[in-house]
């Protein structure tokens, strides 16, 4: 089992989508990648709000999460969401290791 985060990060004026950019481009994603128990971080942007980026990020355990939010990337993202002028929406949710077959049957690999 994970800890999946989906954080929706809105702004104005492309801010959201800037925002994401530069952390993908300043390197702070792949070290975030890096770090012990992260499983996922991939920005997605909403084909219905282009003010909008949604962050899905996925750890291993709860300590996991909390050794990365007391790490220096969380001063970096800080930072960036008020440069960016960014507010959040956040929900959390325990993954499921497996897909119960009902589903399976809806589901194209």
């Amino acid at each position: 089992m994970s800890i999946v985060v989906n954080i929706y990060y809105s702004g104005k004026n492309g801010n959201a989508r800037a925002f994401a950019e530069e952390m993908m481009n300043s390197g702070t994603v792949a070290k975030i990648r890096a770090e012990a128990g992260n499983e996922q971080y991939e920005y997605f942007f909403p084909a219905e709000d282009s003010e909008t980026v949604l962050l899905i990020d996925r750890w291993a355990s709860q300590e996991a999460i909390d050794i990365h939010h007391n790490s220096p990337m969380m001063g970096v993202i800080t930072e960036l969401r008020e440069k960016y002028d960014l507010h959040m929406r956040v929900e959390r949710f325990i993954s499921e290791d497996n897909i119960p077959g009902t589903d399976n049957r809806y589901i194209r690999s």
